[in-house]
This record gives C-alpha cells, structure tokens and sequence, in this order.
C-alpha cells in the first residue's frame, strides 16, 4: 500500500505527466456530458425501451462503443465509430492502391495527408450512416420524435447535420487528448463509453441475483470469474512470439556499429479486436436480409442466425472470427517487408538466408502463433453468450469477453505504459515492483 501510494505522489509530483492526466480526464468529461445531450425535437422520456431494442447484433456494438448515446438519442449518437470505419477504409487502400502506399512511405508529409483523407472520409460516412439511424431511431421508437410529424424533411437534414457535427466534435476531442492528454485519444474516447455502462451493468447483476436467486455468494463468484477472464485476456494481448535478429558488424574508423542482436516481436493476437468486428457485421446480415424473403427455410435460418445463445451461431461466430484472424493478420503484417527492411539495414535471422528465405520464415512463424490465437480469441467472443446461459444480465454478460473487454484491456496496458515511461524518465521506480508494463507493439496494432 505505501509503495502504491507512493508511487501516486510520484506521479503528481511530475508537472507535465500531472497536466496530460488532469487535461485527459477534462476532455473525457466534455465527452461524457454530450453524450447526455439529445437531438432537437426527441422527447428523452420516450427512448426508455430504445436501449433494450438495441442490446443486440451491430446496434448493441454501436451503443456500447458510444457509451449509451446511440440509444440516448444524443448529438453523438454514432461516437466516434465513423472515424474507425474510415480508418480501416483508409489502412485497406494503403494496402491496395499505389498512391496511398506512396502516402505511406513519405513520412510526416504523408501521414498529414493520409489523415486529411481519413477526416473527408468520415464525414462521407457519417452522412450516410446519420439519415439511417434517424429511419431506425422513427421505427423503434415514433413517439419520441415530436416535431417529425409536422415537418419530416427539416428534422431529418437538420439533424444529420448535428450529428455529423456531433463525430467530428468527438473526433477533434480524441485528437486533442491524443495531442495534450495522456494515451491514445480515440481509444480513451471508446473506452470511456464501455466503463460508463459497468456501474449500472453490475447493478443490474447485483439485482437480478439478489431477487431471482443465487445471492451474494453466486455475485462474489462471477466477480472472481471476471477477475481470471481478464488475466487471460492480458494473457493473449500481450503474448508474443521474439524471433532473434542479428545486425552485421561494421567497424568505421576506430568505432563499431551494428553486431547487435535484438528481437522482432510478433504478437499472438496480431489482429486485434478486428476480427470480432467483421464477424458480428457478418452474423448480422441474414437477419437484415430476411424480411425480403418469404420462404420459409430462409425465415428459420435468420431466426437460428439471431438467436445469440444458440449453438449454431456461437459455432459460426466461432468459425469467421477465425478466418478474419488470419485475414487481417495477413494484412496488418508483411512479412515480405520486413524481410526487405530487415535486409537493408544488414540485419538477419540466425540461421535464415536473408531475402525470400526471411520472408518465408516470418510467415512461417506468423501462421504458427496466429492458429492458437485466433482460437483464443473466439473463446474469448462466445463467453459473453456463455454468460447469458448461465443467467447473467446481458449488459454484465458482455464484459465477460468480446469487443469490449480487449479493448480495456490493450487501451489500459497502453495507457499505463505511458505513464510508466513518463516516471522512469526522471529516475522514478515504474508502477510495478519488478519489471516493466509492456504496451502493445507497433506490429499489428489495430485501430
């Protein structure tokens, strides 16, 4: 405890680490009080069914990820979601189109360039996903829309245009924390949304158990099962696999350079929580299709294909969030360049030709680490279900695993490992008592 309070002192006794905390909390603060704020004409006494409706599929993700302000009807309603699916649009075409590969490779020059595309390209999908949610936001809940009715075309502009308002709002917020504040910005932002919902989501769980049975004994238990879900989640964010590389030795008047070994870290989970993404934006297009089709056989399949708890779905879900692993590993990771990057600075594998024979050995070695965790990460996907079976709350179910809890888990180890590299710094002992916290690696990292 004294080393703990301690190391509290030490961390407020650094002015600049002080000020980057202190402006980090202001600006998740401002976040947090627009997300209280509900579009001109909704009657918020109305939307108290609309956050049930959306407790599932890509909706819930949505909510979660705003913190509740997708089913509060608020001027950020679509949080800073837009902003991402920019960003994977933008990392995917540095992958496909030469000119933004160019962008790449430009350094600083490119990177403004590169986010300036990003920024345009934000607003394109706000403004097409803003007039989508109004159409939704109308069916699941007409009465709250007060002055639809006398005038439908001017809530429907005026409002898009708060919401677009509303993103870039919250994605200058992120930037500014990223700038001024303490950690990734963007991911503060989305983790601020997801812990805004555990108070009540253990709430409800304390409720439900101490009413419908169980008792605090079965509460304390889920708590504990909580607590080691979270450790193997640590567990698979941080595990990697450190293939040597030994630097040539050149002697250039009376000093040495190079003849150094170091290590290329390549994660288990290279992916992140991209693959659990696109997969629940898979699972969720049956359902969305099968209102245009009368048979049946393609009714029964949508209603087995939207039953989260059933086997069937847990068993696909499984099954693409493996395939996507693999898929966006390939993608995050060029072992190809790293080889040729690895070549020109006259580093090499022991034991490996340099070249092709690099190349063909990280990717060896990728495709090795990625099966286990891929398998991993599905578990860690259908716990949330497994949650539901065994009678938790579905909102508690959800902390359990899937989207939400790797990104506690990466955006916390990130942010601790920020101020762990401010205090060391200036000679101070990191935050824990042997070793060091290790953020994720620059290899992989997903948006």
């Amino acid at each position: 405890m004294k080393k703990f309070i301690q190391t509290l002192r030490n961390i407020f006794t650094i002015d600049e680490l002080r000020t980057r905390i202190v402006n980090t909390l202001l600006f998740l603060l401002i976040y947090r009080l627009a997300a209280h704020v509900v579009l001109p004409g909704v009657d918020p006494a109305k939307l108290a069914g609309l956050q049930d409706q959306t407790s599932g599929g890509i909706l819930g993700l949505l909510d979660m990820f705003a913190g509740g302000a997708f089913s509060q009807a608020s001027v950020v309603a679509l949080g800073i979601m837009p902003y991402i699916s920019a960003s994977i649009v933008v990392q995917l075409l540095g992958i496909a189109v030469p000119y933004f590969q160019k962008l790449q490779k430009e350094g600083e020059s490119g990177r403004k360039k590169i986010n300036q595309y990003t920024r345009i390209l934000t607003v394109l999908v706000v403004a097409f996903q803003a007039p989508g949610y109004l159409i939704n936001l109308r069916a699941q809940a007409p009465g709250a829309l007060l002055t639809y009715q006398d005038s439908p075309a001017f809530f429907m502009f005026s409002s898009t245009l708060i919401i677009i308002a509303g993103t870039l709002f919250v994605m200058w917020l992120g930037e500014r924390i990223t700038e001024k504040g303490l950690g990734n910005g963007i991911s503060l932002i989305i983790m601020t949304g997801i812990i805004a919902r555990l108070p009540f989501a253990l709430y409800k769980e304390l409720e439900s158990r101490l009413n419908e049975g169980g008792g605090l004994v079965v509460f304390l238990i889920e708590i504990v099962a909580l607590f080691a879900v979270v450790v193997f989640v640590i567990l698979l964010v941080q595990g990697t696999r450190k293939i040597p590389v030994q630097f040539a030795k050149k002697i250039v008047g009376n000093r040495q350079y190079g003849g150094v070994r170091q290590y290329i870290p390549l994660k288990v989970n290279a992916a992140g929580v991209m693959p659990i993404v696109f997969a629940q934006a898979i699972m969720f297009i049956p359902a969305t299709i099968a209102p245009y089709f009368d048979s049946p056989g393609m009714q029964s399949f949508a209603a087995a294909l939207t039953d989260f708890n059933s086997i069937w779905y847990n068993l696909l879900f499984a099954f693409l969030i493996i395939i996507f692993t693999y898929f966006y590993t390939a993608i995050a990771v060029n072992p190809s360049q790293m080889a040729d990057d690895m070549k020109k600075n006259g580093g090499f594998i022991p034991g490996i030709k340099p070249g092709r024979k690099t190349s063909e050995f990280i990717d060896e070695v990728m495709s090795r680490i990625t099966f286990p965790g891929s398998l991993f990460l599905a578990v860690i996907a259908i716990l949330p279900s497994l949650g539901k079976i065994a009678n938790m709350n579905t909102q508690f179910a959800q902390f359990y695993g899937g989207t939400s809890l790797l990104i506690l888990v990466g955006v916390v180890l990130d942010t601790l490992q920020q101020i762990e590299s401010h205090l060391l710094m200036r000679h101070y002992d990191g935050l824990m008592k042997s070793g060091r916290i290790k953020g994720r690696t620059a290899v992989g990292a997903a948006v």
